[in-house]
């Protein structure tokens, strides 16, 4: 009964954990991505709904880094979530997202920005409806800005905080072997299209606040054209859901938003101590 308390108040705090993280699929590569990227079908016992959440980003090593305070919303098909991290007082990051849930689960927008001392740092926006992105970052005072348009087919393009939604769609999938291909935006800090893998690494026990909790280990892995590899390198974001079902965002690790970001975890539940994910067995 607890553990199935504790299933429940994860799954109703926070589905997904907004990350302000853009890098999961920043491949440098501005071909169309392949024909074969699956589509997300929706179980209509599984849709989203009203959640709050307050997750903590930290460091590897634990240490906390910020404060984080997420909200979802639904109506109807709609779903739109917000979530804020503080740094400092004169330091935070912001990020928003839409989503239509039918049938087919369709990322419609997505927008990550950073401020610092009042003044606009970084901003990143895709428009997945219309195809258009624009980045913009402060360089030497000057706020520079990148715009492009890309064929981005709805249902198959994912940014930030859609990837957490593919993975509890796919999980089945994805836990019996099988590797995923999804269309993702990402900024380095220019707009990219590529492909992302994901995969199942297999069930870790993960010691967060004062519980030790186990979550299933699912890999994003940017595709790297082979003439580009040399030269790019995109670190891997990692994912854990929380195991048992019902399954939620547990953690994140990745970079903070562009590939050569600091590595940034994210828990779910603030607070206490925050470990290393300890492999359980495969």
């Amino acid at each position: 009964m607890h553990d199935l308390r504790l299933a429940l108040h994860l799954r109703r705090a926070l589905r997904i954990a907004s990350l302000g993280v853009l890098s999961l699929a920043s491949c440098l590569h501005p071909d169309p991505p392949p024909t074969e990227i699956a589509r997300i079908e929706i179980d209509p016992s599984n849709r989203e709904g009203v959640a709050r959440g307050f997750p903590e980003m930290r460091t590897l090593d634990g240490a906390t880094l910020g404060k984080g305070e997420f909200a979802q919303s639904a109506d109807g098909d709609e779903l739109r979530m917000q979530v804020r991290y503080t740094f400092g007082p004169d330091h935070h990051t912001e990020e928003e997202a839409a989503f239509r849930q039918g049938s087919t689960l369709v990322q419609e927008s997505w927008a990550w920005r950073e401020y610092r001392g009042g003044e606009l740092e970084r901003r990143f926006e895709v428009d997945f409806l219309k195809g258009d992105t624009l980045a913009e970052k402060r360089e030497k005072g000057e706020l520079l800005r990148w715009t492009k348009h890309f064929d981005l087919e709805p249902g198959r393009s994912f940014a930030g905080t859609g990837y957490p939604f593919g993975l509890r769609a796919y999980r089945d999938r994805l836990v019996r072997g099988e590797t995923i291909e999804l269309q993702g935006i990402g900024f380095t800090p220019k707009p990219k299209v590529g492909v992302a893998e994901v995969s199942y690494r297999g069930v870790d026990r993960i010691a967060m606040s004062d519980r030790v909790l186990e979550g299933e280990h699912f890999v994003i892995h940017a595709k790297i054209p082979w003439i580009a590899r040399p030269f790019v390198h995109v670190p891997d974001s990692h994912i854990w859901l929380l195991r048992p079902s019902p399954s939620a965002f547990l953690r994140f690790e990745g970079p903070l938003a562009e590939t050569d970001d600091p590595i940034v975890r994210v828990d779910l539940l603030p607070g206490g101590e925050s470990r290393v994910a300890e492999p359980v067995g495969r």
